[in-house]
């Protein structure tokens, strides 16, 4: 399967090992060569490197989107896809073969290690991995194994804050990549910041800053992993997970190997590690063993496709497209954006009219490979192509310069974020794409200069909102002046918890919590969140030694949360504890960090407040918490505490029925006693009704987590049924349309009692429940509620007998008195 096996030399190995190098070398001894490379990154530096030697006249660069290929053109720097395998030179390279094994791009680097050969020397660089891959298919290839220069070994989990100078912090997405660069702006200054989606120009330009030490550390995706040389001491991994364009997946050891490897560089060692010691985002040991000592597990197969497919028409490509392998090592490619686009293509039946002959089937072909720079998907993307090829196929078969001038007016923006910019130049890619195929526009060498213009435009608008967004000149300055010491920044405490390093404002001390400023992410006076925490311990010492000797004044309990406030700031929550009228109490997270001693002190001197705080606005609960304990008093007496415990001091009677129809005396006067009053329908303290003991009994409902309805209005007697607090929960009997205050109902009630006269029918009198604003209607409900029905009216009053409160539950009343519209006077309790 491979063409004139014969010279060809495998160099495999560790990163380091200067195998890209060598490369280089051998070309530029040839009289003319071409090295493939991966990333288009890596073809620039390579292409940059080789003009110096051999002059800009005789050197091209070959990408997807950049073409620069001089007449006399000798040696070809290109990417994998771009190689021009036909072209006679007399030395050939591959960089990276390993990634023939990558299920997206693998068939392309495969097909090169099948194909592309040079005249005189052809060279496959990879992993030792590829070693049983390049003697299944290349059987008479030369393999040399070369060493790494220096030693990579594994230096533990580091904190960012505690990452040494001139690191690359590895993370695989920009959301994540941003974050970390982020963090690393307030903490050490700033980052330079590298992604495969950046321009050359972008790119060359964060690594410039990196290089010359204007920023010490580096955050970038696994695109620094493909040969990228830059001098890293350190390579820290942000996350050991990526997303392969299919699902998201743990790293091979491999993957991990060849990122971590760019830590040191020729004689120099280096080191590598993780943010975390724990968790997925860590190594493991056998993982740590396996990079430090190169140790991989063999590749056992690569992905292939047809690398010359017959063009003949649309089926047979396809067909030749979907051509299984018949050679062992060797399997299908998984189906690529190109591929699923063209059959897209395929099923349009104005594309099948227009594509008669093998010319129009490789124009057709050609406009699929266009990459999917946007990431689109694919049926986005097949519209795009779908009409770029509308045009290639159309008159004259070239892009209207029309179409392309506005696209790239529209992208000629510098305004907006960093993603804004970065999604214009990734739509400028296409368009560069496009202009570099010769034969697509009129004058291509016009577009491509108006397309590389744009994309240089937007990439130093990229480079510069990096640059201000990722680095802060100021602290990189001050953190080098002060030795990188971050307990030696003059941080100064003023009277209002504001926080200065240096006079220059970052953020407030809130209660025990540091809040950064919200503007110092916008202004160049943001300072290192660290430093300011490191520094703030005595002052967080000091304010926990005065919370813990704070006066009853100096504490309170916040309106809308059980939570206990000092100086304005929440200190602690109340929390579930053995009984309602004992909670526990939570320190605030906030208060972490002092030490153990002071968070006792503190502790202490919440919990002695909170139950001073009860039994003086609680006191019912209190003893009755008491009383429910207390091995004396008797089990309905027990029953009925712990009911009223648990219920907040107010409880519908019928609920604790039993156990308050089993007091006896005794347990009857103890009741009254601490302040219970026995209902006819509800059981309860009056004194929590009032605004502070009311609101403490919801702090301590909130905190066993029962759902507290909002609170009613202070002063009402009678409220709305619909209203806020119009339930039990706040002291309320819902009867009707109204509710009635607990204690006032109950008042009604014993006066309806000392009115009647046995079973006689009588009429109470009304005057009570007018007084406090109570409707007829919500008096009858009453009347039904305590026992009563009604009875034949005389002289058109209403008239009620007393029946007690089980046949008052199961009586509806007669139709012929002046309550005949009521539709229920049986009104359960609840």
């Amino acid at each position: 399967m491979s063409r004139a096996d014969h010279r060809v030399t495998a160099v495999l190995g560790p990163t380091n090992t200067g195998k890209t190098h060598l490369a280089v070398e051998r070309m530029c001894a040839h009289c003319s060569g071409m090295i493939g490379f991966p990333l288009r990154l890596l073809a620039r530096e390579v292409y940059d490197r080789v003009v110096k030697i051999k002059g800009a006249n005789q050197v091209a660069l070959i990408t997807g989107e950049e073409k620069i290929v001089p007449k006399d053109a000798r040696w070809f720097l290109c990417t994998a896809e771009s190689m021009p395998i036909d072209r006679d030179v007399a030395f050939v390279a591959v960089d990276e073969a390993q990634l023939g094994a990558d299920p997206e791009r693998g068939h392309v680097f495969t097909d090169r290690i099948l194909r592309a050969r040079g005249r005189e020397e052809t060279m496959l660089l990879g992993s030792e991995a590829l070693r049983p891959m390049v003697k299944a298919l290349v059987k008479d290839a030369e393999i040399i194994t070369r060493p790494r220069f220096s030693t990579l070994s594994y230096a533990g989990a580091r904190k960012i804050s505690r990452l040494p100078k001139r690191s690359a912090i590895v993370a695989f997405s920009a959301e994540e990549v941003y974050a970390v660069a982020e963090m690393l702006r307030r903490l050490r200054g700033g980052a330079a910041v590298v992604m495969g989606a950046l321009s050359p120009r972008t790119r060359n330009a964060q690594v410039a800053m990196f290089q010359a030490g204007e920023v010490d550390y580096l955050v970038a995706t696994d695109a620094i992993g493909m040969g990228l040389n830059m001098d890293v001491s350190h390579v820290a991994f942000a996350s050991l997970h990526k997303f392969d364009g299919h699902r998201q997946r743990r790293l091979t050891v491999a993957e991990m190997a060849q990122i971590a490897g760019r830590a040191g560089r020729h004689q120099r060692d280096g080191t590598f590690g993780a943010l975390v010691d724990e968790g997925p985002s860590a190594f493991g040991s056998e993982e740590v063993l396996a990079i430090e000592e190169h140790r991989f597990a063999p590749l056992d197969h690569l992905y292939w496709r047809e690398g010359a497919p017959d063009l003949s028409s649309i089926d047979a490509l396809i067909a030749s497209l979907e051509v299984r392998p018949d050679f062992r090592v060797l399997r299908a490619a998984p189906e690529a954006t190109d591929l699923a686009v063209l059959k897209r293509l395929a099923g349009e039946d104005w594309v099948r009219q227009r594509v008669r002959g093998q010319r129009m089937v490789t124009r057709l072909w050609a406009a699929c490979g266009l990459p999917d720079f946007r990431k689109l998907g694919v049926d986005p993307h097949a519209r795009f192509v779908g009409r770029v090829f509308g045009y290639l196929s159309d008159g004259n078969g070239h892009v209207p310069h029309e179409w392309f001038a506005n696209e790239i007016a529209r992208l000629d923006n510098v305004a907006g974020d960093v993603e804004t910019l970065a999604g214009r130049i990734a739509a400028a890619r296409s368009w560069a794409y496009i202009a570099n195929r010769v034969d697509w526009l009129a004058d291509p060498a016009h577009w491509s200069a108006r397309a590389g213009a744009v994309e240089e435009r937007l990439s130093d608008a990229l480079h510069t909102s990096l640059t201000q967004r990722f680095v802060d000149k100021r602290t990189t300055l001050l953190m080098r002046q002060i030795g990188a010491d971050p307990r030696a920044l003059p941080v100064t405490v003023g009277p209002q918890g504001e926080v200065s390093v240096e006079d220059h404002p970052i953020g407030t001390l809130q209660g025990f919590r540091f809040v950064v400023a919200p503007e110092a992410g916008h202004a160049d006076k943001r300072m290192l969140l660290a430093a300011a925490e490191r520094r703030l311990g005595s002052e967080r010492a000091r304010r926990a030694k005065t919370l813990a000797e704070a006066v009853d004044a100096d504490l309170s309990l916040a309106d809308d949360a059980p939570a206990i406030r000092w100086g304005g700031h929440e200190v602690a929550r109340l929390a579930p504890g053995p009984s309602l009228a004992r909670p526990r109490v939570v320190l605030d997270r906030g208060l972490d960090c002092l030490e153990k001693a002071a968070q006792g002190a503190v502790r202490a001197r919440i919990e002695r407040w909170t139950t001073e705080q009860i039994a003086r606005r609680l006191p019912v609960l209190a003893a009755l918490d008491a009383a429910m304990r207390d091995p004396q008093a008797t089990p309905p007496l027990r029953a009925v505490a712990a009911a009223l415990v648990d219920a907040g001091g107010i409880a519908a009677r019928i609920g604790i029925g039993s156990a308050v129809d089993a007091l006896d005396p005794p347990a009857r006067k103890r009741l009254r006693t601490l302040g219970v009053t026995i209902g006819a329908l509800d059981v309860f303290d009056a004194r929590l009704l009032k605004p502070e003991p009311a609101r403490w009994r919801r702090a301590l409902l909130a905190a066993r987590g029962v759902a507290v309805s909002p609170p009613p209005p202070t002063g009402p007697t009678v409220l709305p049924r619909a209203a806020a607090g119009a339930c039990l929960q706040h002291g309320y009997r819902p009867l009707g349309s109204q509710a009635v205050r607990v204690d006032l109902a109950e008042r009604i009630a014993r006066a309806v009692h000392d009115g009647r006269s046995g079973h006689r029918p009588f009429a109470p009198d009304p005057a009570l429940a007018t007084s406090i604003g109570m409707t007829a209607d919500t008096l009858a409900r009453l009347m039904a509620a305590l026992g009563f029905r009604t009875a034949k009216p005389e002289s058109g009053e209403p008239r009620w007998v007393w029946r007690g409160l089980t046949r008052a539950v199961e009586t509806r009343p007669s139709h012929d008195n002046a309550f005949a519209a009521l539709a229920d006077l049986g009104v359960r309790l609840g």
